[in-house]
């Protein structure tokens, strides 16, 4: 299926691993002319690298910052004034017992996943109303909606993204632009899977028998009994960044392989 994407702007945060690296690789394969985000020039330059290893006539552009703070945003905006697809991908995240997680940390969550959205969706989403086109996407997480007990402050800003994203879609009233939220359920990013070479270090498993036994362990309801891969979430991404996906708008879509035992 061709998207529609060639010529685009797109800027993914957080995009130098994970989910933000899938999705930068995703619409560059589209034709999109993909924005990388990272606070690290290394790691930014090593993922346009990895992105033109496999598509190499793509249109990449670097863009070095924290998004985490107000500094970071700005050197965003002032070097990519206007773009067509926003996703809001960045976010942190670490198990902690909620009694022991101070002021600073809960500050410092809301600041990385939700004021770095609130920020540059404030600049970006007023110039996609007037021209009438446009696409903002929140990658949350199924904790947004099943809160998890060893994270609060993680799941309190993923549920918070929920609300926010409706908020602005009602922005968009008439308008040829969307906002929308995905909700991934456990994938296997690099994080994760350093944590499965890790999580049963006396039994010799392999990377396929340790994701299997997590998944019965630890994420019983899945249906699909296995770790969503990257890739998997970016496609899914990739189409509703898309002119094909107009009519989803004000939506939180779950990407979990059932993992949600939910029916909406």
């Amino acid at each position: 299926m061709n998207l529609d994407l060639k010529g685009k702007v797109a800027l993914v945060t957080g995009s130098t691993s994970g989910i933000g690296k899938a999705i930068a690789m995703s619409l560059a394969a589209e034709g999109a002319s993909v924005i990388i985000n990272g606070r690290h020039e290394d790691k930014v330059k090593q993922t346009i690298h990895d992105i033109h290893a496999v598509h190499p006539d793509a249109e990449l552009r670097i863009a070095v910052a924290d998004l985490g703070t107000e500094e970071g945003c700005h050197q965003v905006r002032e070097a990519a004034p206007v773009v067509d697809i926003l996703i809001n991908n960045l976010g942190i995240f670490e198990p902690a017992e909620f009694f022991d997680i101070p002021d600073a940390e809960w500050f410092r969550f809301f600041e990385t996943n939700i004021m770095s959205g609130v920020r540059l969706t404030r600049h970006y989403l007023k110039n996609m109303i007037n021209r009438n086109e446009g696409r903002i996407i929140f990658i949350a997480s199924e904790a947004a909606v099943m809160p998890s007990q060893e994270m609060a402050h993680y799941s309190a800003t993923k549920t918070m993204q929920l609300s926010l994203s409706r908020s602005l879609a009602e922005l968009t009233t008439g308008t040829g632009v969307t906002v929308n939220t995905v909700m991934p359920g456990s994938t296997l990013t690099e994080g994760v899977e350093t944590m499965l070479n890790t999580l049963y270090p006396d039994e010799d498993l392999s990377i396929e028998e340790a994701e299997q036994r997590f998944m019965k362990e630890n994420r019983p309801t899945s249906i699909i009994q296995r770790l969503i891969r990257p890739e998997e979430v970016a496609d899914f991404v990739t189409y509703l960044s898309s002119p094909k996906s107009s009519a989803i708008n004000g939506s939180a879509l779950r990407i979990d392989g059932g993992l949600v035992r939910s029916v909406f």
